[in-house]
């Protein structure tokens, strides 16, 4: 007799798919409202950052024009806009700066595109020198490890805000003569590089802690007995286990640096007149707030969500790499 099969067969169990360590970070981060928020606010700054010619020829303005001292009736007799909240209207969506009259909108766009670009590049070469530094000194360990590690406590003596200050004017006359106007090229360079020498060793001495209790494991060990050269194990073995240190640090110092840039413009040893910057719109905010608050508003804003939003990512990046930390 043929057997009878039931319709209501039950259905095969699904197969467990196997997923790498990506595949489940990915996973605990979009669970995360905060991170995936804020990723989003993050990546909305870079866009801009990246967009901001398109975005000045969408909108007709840019940020060198003196609108307010080209054409009467934008600016009253004190040099403040006419127009009621700092001048905002359709034609001038942020309104325009005191004085000169210049587009707000614009100037904030380039200058979010200029602290970010000097910020990113600190940032990664920050990380570069500072993953060198650290596994290099944690590995050897030794003589290495003592003349490394006395190096790192060396710059970090060194009073961190004190030292942008006193360093970056230093730096600038080593080019250009105290009576020559500095380029603009040479003052992107110079903020970066001093931005970067001070900027690594907290990265530096984080993973080299890391690396002396790594290096201890067992799977190092065994790898150290089946023959591998210290570069594969430290690409092969150690890097994948610091990424998380390293991603976490990242998030961390590059909304610390943009304040940094911020600050060094502000004082005036940063970036200066004509080249929009973010610092030297608060510079500029600081003159103009008791005639004019609108004048600051749109910077301040855009930078507190920008430090607020990197700091809740790096925090979900950190929860996403190692679920057992909890904030």
């Amino acid at each position: 007799m043929r057997a009878m099969t039931s319709p209501y067969r039950a259905a095969a169990p699904p197969e467990a798919a196997g997923r790498s360590p990506g595949q489940l970070m990915w996973r605990r981060f979009k669970r995360d409202r905060a991170g995936v928020v804020s990723a989003c606010v993050v990546g909305f700054f870079l866009l801009v950052a990246l967009a901001a010619p398109l975005i000045s020829l969408l909108y007709g303005k840019d940020p060198t024009t003196t609108y307010g001292l080209d054409e009467p009736g934008l600016l009253n007799a004190y040099g403040y806009p006419v127009a009621p909240n700092g001048g905002i209207s359709g034609r001038f969506w942020f309104g325009i700066e005191p004085t000169l009259g210049r587009d707000v909108l614009t100037q904030l766009v380039y200058g979010i595109r200029t602290s970010l670009l000097i910020a990113a590049a600190a940032t990664v070469l920050c990380v570069v020198t500072g993953v060198l530094v650290g596994v290099t000194a944690g590995y050897l360990g030794g003589r290495a490890d003592y003349f490394l590690g006395r190096f790192i406590d060396l710059l970090l003596a060194f009073p961190q805000q004190l030292s942008f200050i006193a360093f970056t004017p230093v730096v600038y006359a080593l080019f250009v003569s105290p009576e020559k106007e500095t380029p603009t090229a040479l003052r992107v360079i110079t903020l970066i590089v001093v931005l970067w020498l001070l900027g690594w060793m907290g990265l530096a001495r984080l993973l080299r802690g890391q690396v002396l209790s790594l290096r201890e494991r067992e799977f190092v060990e065994a790898a150290k007995v089946t023959g591998a050269s210290p570069w594969r194990i430290i690409t092969k073995e150690l890097l994948p286990n610091l990424w998380t240190p390293i991603l976490v640090q990242s998030t961390l110092m590059l909304p610390t640096l943009v304040t940094t840039e911020a600050g060094l413009s502000f004082i005036g040893v940063g970036v200066v007149e004509p080249t929009p910057d973010w610092g030297r719109m608060f510079a500029n905010g600081a003159k103009y707030y008791e005639s004019d608050i609108t004048y600051i508003f749109f910077p301040g804003i855009a930078m507190v969500l920008f430090v607020i939003a990197f700091n809740l990512l790096g925090d979900s990046a950190r929860d996403a790499f190692d679920p057992r930390t909890a904030r």
